[in-house]
Order: C-alpha cells, then sequence, then structure tokens
C-alpha cells in the first residue's frame, strides 16, 4: 500500500511529533500519530483546510510512504461514527477513538474516513508499533501548488456573480 504526506521539508519524517505537540482530529496532545493520505491530492487538501492557500509555506515536501501489503489495519467505519463526527473543532470522541486504538497496540495502521471527503481514506500510523519499522518513505519531493489556484484566491470577492 501506499500512503501520501504533505509537510514542511524540516518535517519530513514519521515519529508523530506533530501531533504529539499540538493534538489532532484523532489523537490527544501528547500522543504520537502520523497522519496519512491514501492520494497525494486527499493530502493536499487535508493540508489546505488548515490555512489559507495564500499562507501555504515554500518548503513543502511532499511524502509517498510504501506499506508493506502484509500489515494489518484496524479500520472505523463512518456508520459507526456519531453524527458530528465532521464537527470542527474536532470533537473529543474522536480523540479518544484514537487513543484507545493506539493503546490496543494491535495494528500499525488505523483507516479512517476523511473528513473533506468522506468517501476518501485517511491512514493513521502509530510510529510506536513495531511494524511501523518496516515502512520506508519512498520519496520525498518539494512541492507545490499550479500557481493558477493563488490567483484565484487573490481574485476571491472582485468578482460580481449572477445568481
Amino acid at each position: 500500500m501506499l500512503v501520501w504526506r504533505l509537510t514542511r521539508k524540516a518535517h519530513a519524517e514519521l515519529t508523530g511529533e506533530g501531533a504529539r505537540r499540538f493534538g489532532g482530529r484523532w489523537n490527544h496532545v501528547g500522543t504520537s500519530l502520523v497522519y496519512t493520505s491514501g492520494t497525494l491530492s486527499l493530502a493536499v487538501l487535508e493540508y489546505l483546510v488548515h490555512l489559507p492557500i495564500s499562507d501555504l509555506p515554500g518548503d513543502l515536501v511532499s511524502i509517498k510512504i510504501k506499506i508493506p501489503d502484509n500489515v494489518k489495519c484496524a479500520e472505523i467505519d463512518i456508520d459507526d461514527l456519531p453524527a458530528t463526527w465532521r464537527a470542527f473543532p474536532a470533537i473529543e470522541e474522536l480523540k479518544d477513538l484514537g487513543r484507545d486504538w493506539l493503546h490496543a497496540g494491535k495494528t500499525a495502521i488505523l483507516t479512517v474516513p476523511s473528513v473533506v471527503i468522506p468517501n476518501e481514506s485517511n491512514y493513521l500510523l502509530n510510529p510506536a508499533h513495531p511494524e511501523t519499522k518496516h515502512f520506508t518513505m519512498e520519496s520525498v519531493d518539494p512541492f507545490s501548488l499550479d500557481p493558477r489556484l493563488y490567483l484565484k484566491a487573490a481574485r476571491k470577492g472582485t468578482r460580481k456573480t449572477k445568481r
């Protein structure tokens, strides 16, 4: 399996340090977790929901992570989540689900639905699980968006639309 991560160059690692320091939708502060996506495009969207496109740092890298096919994944299905699972900020129940999965230690990966695109998946990696030593960063490449996206963002609100 291949998963993707978008991050600043200085954080191109699989330690879960950022999530440990700041928490996330699926983890409490103090708990290491590596957030990845099933596609690079979803990883980009997951990154973009946290800041305006005009504030994207210039040192972004895309990381392609290879996970051996024999690694088992736990999965959380949308139907098993509370109706408010997509709320912002994230509800504590999701953080508790992530914590419980990590503490059980049965799998190195938890598959969860993306809040941004619920029909797609994100993959949470447990950096403390023994199987993660077999995960490899296949590539770490400089990443930038098409400049036209920045132009569209800059022009937002300058054009009147007809309804």
